[in-house]
């Protein structure tokens, strides 16, 4: 039974690790800690392994949560930085005109934000997504409209304040 488990373990990773620990480098910017972040989701799956029944999902899920906290704590030390230093030596511009759709999507409540990251940037289908997050598809549907939209007005102001 353990060398199954550990048999199927091992080829969803060579399958699916490549492309997530990619999908996470897209989200962070970042090589080191993609590749961080998308063990960390291997690592909890293994601790579910018998409980979890989409593994595939599980890993999109808890990546797009461990993407979340980091962005959460890159922004608590971008505060504390410009806490100890100079706002002008720290921040040239203003963060409110720019119009990084990652910093938009960063921005959008949870319930948005999870469909966005699986839709989008993991390449899910909304039947996909639904599953996932134990949505209506039409839900889902909804919630990425609701999503699109918030992110064009938000590219809208940001343009229009840096004209």
């Amino acid at each position: 039974m353990k060398r199954t488990r550990d048999k199927a373990a091992s080829e969803l990773f060579a399958a699916v690790y490549p492309r997530l620990a990619g999908w996470c480098r897209r989200l962070v910017d970042d090589d080191g800690t993609a590749h961080e972040i998308a063990s960390e989701a291997f690592t909890r799956l293994w601790a579910r392994w018998t409980s979890v029944e989409e593994p595939r999902g599980f890993l999109y899920v808890t990546a797009a949560n461990l993407v979340r906290d980091h962005w959460r704590k890159v922004e608590r030390e971008r505060r504390a930085v410009r806490r100890v230093t100079s706002e002008a030596a720290v921040r040239p511009h203003d963060e409110q005109a720019d119009p990084s759709i990652r910093l938009l999507v960063q921005a959008l409540p949870e319930r948005l934000r999870v469909p966005i990251l699986l839709h989008y940037y993991a390449d899910m289908p909304v039947r996909e997504v639904a599953a996932l997050t134990g949505r209506k598809e039409g839900t889902v549907k909804a919630d990425l409209h609701a999503a699109r939209e918030l992110l064009r007005a938000h590219l809208r102001r940001s343009l229009d304040h840096s004209l």
